[in-house]
């Protein structure tokens, strides 16, 4: 490869592109690009316009395609964002009506339970075949690497094997990126609208490269991609160790999700790589404020998310009700914070009963009563919402503010005290990095990207254990342990948090890394 390479990626996701970022994928397509750049690479980043990007004031048509998809000759068009913005790096959106199916600008659609992934599928299958004919048209100009990001771009590993018309691609080196394994985008091979064999009429495949090893009768292009790659990238270390493990459901324990035997082969020819995501530290970070200022901000904030609503939301009425009710109080002893998405994923050990019949949020808040509040954000699966509305209503030391909103995310990480972050299982994990950024040290469960980043009673605090019940227990344990440090040995917490904000996550390593072990 020459010196410097020419890097081309395809995701769904790119926080660059104002509501192109859902999660943290978002996150990484948006910050390694410029870290490669900085590093000598090019980089071209591609993800669908979603029928709306395209027409942001800064986009340009740059090309347009045509191709064969699902029987029907279509054309795809390419725009250029943002075109002297990041030197070395050009944003690329593809355009197809097609891409819009669940209104201009969502980025992903929720199919019902019985058609999982139906629609995205559909989209990220078009998605896959108009990139592949740009990128062979000339469209981006020549190119070393083929860098695909999860599932949505996954069926451009199954069409760089099996299409003829993609054959050329076969030459150049493709690296697969999971940054969630838990959402594969499996899909029957036939006999559905949403479908391998009705995207790709004409494909000559292997089923057995490209099947579910669960439902043969299905297209995973995870399984594909883990298979089919030249590297195989996971954001953090730890992660890549786990997922090479089944699942042990009764010990708590998320591995490799059904995909554990593709992943230890893939892991057999040292094809499966594991490098930690970094954070911003250049970005313009919040600073410590008094408790009546926070609380007034936060209070504004939610009276302009009432006013928005046709409908009173009742998580943003109990918000509110609750800022008035503490900007009466001075600072809390504790302030105890945690941002994230609302999934079993984030959610489950907080959530989760115990042995007393009540859920350990409800102990926690119990625990904290007279001495500190819990103020959480994030919104996700409704049922997990409601549980944390019903617990807003019950505790008068719980906020629970359900929504994302940067802004008050930003004020939680500078703000709070010690912040919580007990994920089942976690890919790297950005919050405790952006908590520990601001001398804010966590609570981790010891497990991927968390174990990475977080180093027991240095920098942050650890807590494992063999089952659900256990790690159950044994968060509660380091929580009262942490709290009773911050009151008795002040000091020694004080140092940990000291280690915590000097502690760096570089994304100019992370490029280092990904230029010697992804791209050489």
């Amino acid at each position: 490869m020459s010196h410097s390479p020419h890097i081309c990626m395809l995701a769904a996701e790119n926080d660059v592109i104002p509501g192109a970022k859902v999660g943290g994928i978002g996150d990484v397509v948006r910050d390694i690009p410029k870290a490669l750049a900085d590093n000598g690479a090019k980089v071209s980043v591609l993800i669908p316009s979603y029928n709306a990007f395209h027409l942001l004031p800064e986009a340009t048509h740059v090309n347009s395609a045509t191709l064969s998809f699902a029987g029907k000759v279509e054309t795809v068009e390419l725009f250029e964002l943002f075109a002297d913005r990041d030197p070395g790096v050009r944003y690329l959106v593809l355009q197809h009506e097609q891409l819009g199916a669940c209104g201009a600008g969502s980025v992903y659609c929720n199919d019902p339970s019985d058609r999982p992934f139906a629609t995205d599928a559909n989209k990220f299958a078009l998605f896959c075949a108009g990139a592949l004919q740009l990128l062979v048209d000339g469209a981006v100009g020549e190119f070393d690497v083929l860098h695909l990001h999860d599932w949505h771009a996954g069926f451009a590993s199954v069409l760089r094997e099996f299409d003829p018309r993609f054959a050329s691609l076969k030459n150049k080196p493709c690296v697969f990126s999971i940054h969630n394994l838990a959402l594969q985008g499996i899909r029957p091979f036939k006999g559905d609208e949403s479908s391998l064999t009705l995207w790709y009429p004409d494909l000559n495949f292997s089923r057995t490269a490209l099947a579910d090893p669960r439902w043969p009768d299905c297209v995973n292009p995870v399984a594909a991609s883990i298979r089919l790659a030249d590297k195989v990238h996971t954001v953090s270390p730890s992660y890549s160790l786990e997922i090479i493990q089944p699942n042990a459901p009764q010990r708590g324990f998320h591995g490799g999700e059904g995909l554990e035997r593709d992943l230890q082969q893939c892991a057999a020819r040292n094809a499966l790589v594991g490098i930690t995501n970094g954070i911003d530290y250049n970005a313009a970070i919040k600073r410590r404020i008094d408790w009546p200022e926070l609380m007034s901000t936060f209070g504004e904030t939610i009276l302009n998310w009432l006013g928005e609503s046709d409908t009173i939301n009742t998580a943003d009425y109990l918000a509110h009700q609750r800022t008035q009710q503490w900007l009466q109080d001075h600072r809390p002893q504790h302030i105890l914070t945690s941002v994230g998405r609302l999934t079993d994923q984030k959610m489950a050990l907080l959530l989760a009963e115990t042995a007393h019949g009540n859920t350990v949020l409800d102990e926690l808040l119990d625990s904290l009563k007279g001495s500190g509040v819990f103020i959480l954000l994030g919104s996700g699966d409704t049922k997990l919402e409601a549980i944390c509305r019903r617990c807003a209503s019950k505790h008068n030391n719980f906020m629970f503010l359900n929504r994302y909103e940067q802004t008050l995310a930003d004020l939680l990480f500078a703000n709070g005290d010690v912040f919580l972050m007990p994920s089942s299982f976690e890919p790297c994990g950005i919050s405790q990095m952006l908590a520990m950024r601001q001398a804010q040290p966590c609570i981790v469960h010891a497990v991927g990207g968390l174990r990475d980043t977080v180093t027991d009673m240095v920098d942050g605090f650890h807590f494992h254990g063999d089952s659900v019940a256990e790690q159950v227990q044994n968060f509660q344990l380091c929580t009262n342990k942490v709290l009773d440090m911050r009151e008795h040995k002040p000091k020694q917490f004080q140092s940990i948090a000291d280690a915590a904000k000097n502690k760096r996550f570089y994304w100019n390593d992370s490029a280092k890394q990904y230029l010697t072990e992804l791209y050489a």
